[in-house]
């Protein structure tokens, strides 16, 4: 009996220490999983918004979706255009004499596909949609409009995804409180997203630890 009852405590001290331990590393391996998932969930969210801004260069508004926006990459050009400055002489009215006149002049150059331009010839922008990570293939949400910003039309974009999309299986604790999340060092609230519909905008809500040197 005796030996019974040194064998369940120790059991039931192997399976606190384990409890304890869970507990600790649990947190550590919930940040690392999210920490790579985000890195490359807001690495497409980049590229998204380089397409966007291109879309807007180019046809003066945003794409509404992504079918509109993968076509636009496969098909537009961006113009390759030199500004110089350059004078002329014309007759004054005023004094009645030629006088120079400076103007800028800018020459076109040439054009370059957007795909290339962007996306080095590649064509992964394809799945551009796609949200990494995440189960069934789901895609991000992506919208854009125009808003009245100080009396002006002005076109806007943004594009998320939840949370729980790219940790669908992590603890589900762990995904509430990552959630509910609001601090610089974190990427802030239930989503993670550029643009906004509601001001002219193309910030994002993540912090500068998942920017590079060059996108800084």
């Amino acid at each position: 009996m005796k030996t019974v009852i040194q064998i369940a405590l120790w059991l039931l001290s192997i399976f606190f220490a384990y409890q304890i331990y869970n507990s600790v590393m649990q947190p550590i391996k919930f940040d690392e999983v999210k920490k790579e998932r985000y890195s490359a969930v807001i690495k497409k969210l980049k590229n998204i918004r380089d397409a966007q801004e291109a879309h807007r260069v180019v046809t003066g508004k945003f794409a509404k979706d992504f079918p509109s926006l993968i076509k636009f990459i496969d098909t537009a050009q961006f113009t390759l255009t030199q500004q110089r400055d350059s004078s002329y002489m014309e007759y004054d009215e005023t004094y009645r004499i030629d006088m120079e006149r400076e103007v800028k002049v800018i020459d076109t150059l040439g054009f370059v596909p957007v795909k290339d331009s962007l996306f080095g010839g590649a064509d992964n922008y394809k799945s551009l949609a796609t949200v990494p990570y995440a189960q069934n293939n789901e895609k991000y949400t992506m919208k854009a409009d125009i808003i009245n910003a100080n009396g002006f039309n002005a076109p806007v974009f943004e594009v998320k995804v939840d949370k729980s999309v790219v940790l669908y299986d992590q603890p589900q604790d762990l995904v509430d409180k990552e959630k509910a999340a609001i601090s610089v060092e974190e990427v802030n609230g239930p989503e993670i997203k550029v643009g906004s519909l509601t001001e002219v905008s193309t910030s994002a809500n993540w912090p500068p630890y998942y920017d590079t040197p060059q996108d800084k």
